[in-house]
């Protein structure tokens, strides 16, 4: 008796080939740490030391209490948003304003208390990429697709490839997700993002936490926050589009070879 072998998915083509290249660079080169060294002139080391024993004892309930907040407040008004993304100007006065009041008058206790608006404000730009990559944001589980953006932006190169991989983390958050879509998103589901987004928060704590940072390089850290999750953002829409035009198992394919392509290169150095 002879077994029947499916036959491998068809190439992708040039164009969405390098649309996957680009979104696994996005996603498997995490570069938060390097933006913020090079944003605040020290290096990684330095500011993971400038956090105070206390606050990072309690930074874990502080994320959990933005991601709840932000969530709360897209649940409200995702479906009205639009494709396109906040302009500049816009966000560089926002976050500015924001982070240069909460620095300068009560310095990183401010920031924490600022943290719920910069994470709904970094929401809200992720749910604009989702809308330019086809998502519809009027569907609850398009909330949480946004949702993970904050624990897929938190992998560092610390972490083990095999365990926190892209495609091993989204399993890893849609088994978390498993009935808890609806009106609200359980607690499992915002621990397991919190336990990721708390690396990316300590990082953007610690740079602010250089004495007389000022509102301007206060801004600066911001945007570099901003900047690494919407490039986060952009890879995971652009895959999950990928994966409606081609197919999940072609999109996967060609993503492997491009991770295997890489540790094959990382063998040789």
């Amino acid at each position: 008796m002879s077994l029947t072998v499916s036959p491998a998915p068809p190439p992708l083509g040039p164009r969405a080939e390098t649309e996957l290249r680009a979104a696994f660079e996005a996603l498997e080169n995490p570069s938060l740490a390097a933006r913020l060294s090079a944003t605040v002139g020290t290096p990684i080391e330095a500011l993971t030391a400038r956090l105070p024993g206390p606050l990072q004892g309690g930074l874990n309930g502080a994320v959990r209490t933005a991601l709840t907040t932000a969530m709360a407040a897209a649940l409200r008004s995702l479906p009205a948003a639009t494709p396109s993304v906040v302009p500049s100007s816009w966000l560089h006065r926002g976050l500015a304003a924001a982070t240069g009041a909460a620095g300068g008058a009560f310095g990183l206790a401010g920031t924490l208390v600022e943290l719920p608006v910069s994470t709904t404000i970094l929401l809200r730009q992720i749910a604009a990429i989702a809308a330019e990559e086809g998502e519809d944001l009027a569907r609850p589980e398009i909330t949480a697709e946004c949702l993970k953006i904050f624990a897929l932006g938190g992998r560092g190169r610390a972490d083990d490839a095999a365990e926190s991989g892209y495609f091993a983390l989204r399993i890893a958050l849609a088994e978390a997700l498993k009935g808890s879509i609806g009106t609200s998103i359980l607690h499992g589901f915002i621990a397991a993002i919190a336990s990721r987004f708390v690396g990316p928060v300590g990082l953007k704590l610690s740079a602010q936490a250089a004495p007389l940072i000022g509102a301007a390089a206060g801004a600066a850290i911001n945007l570099a926050f901003l900047e690494h999750f919407r490039s986060v953002a952009r890879g995971h829409f652009t895959l999950r589009r990928l994966e409606r035009m081609h197919g999940a198992e072609a999109v996967r394919l060609a993503y492997d070879k491009l991770a295997a392509t890489r540790d094959v290169a990382f063998a040789k150095v």
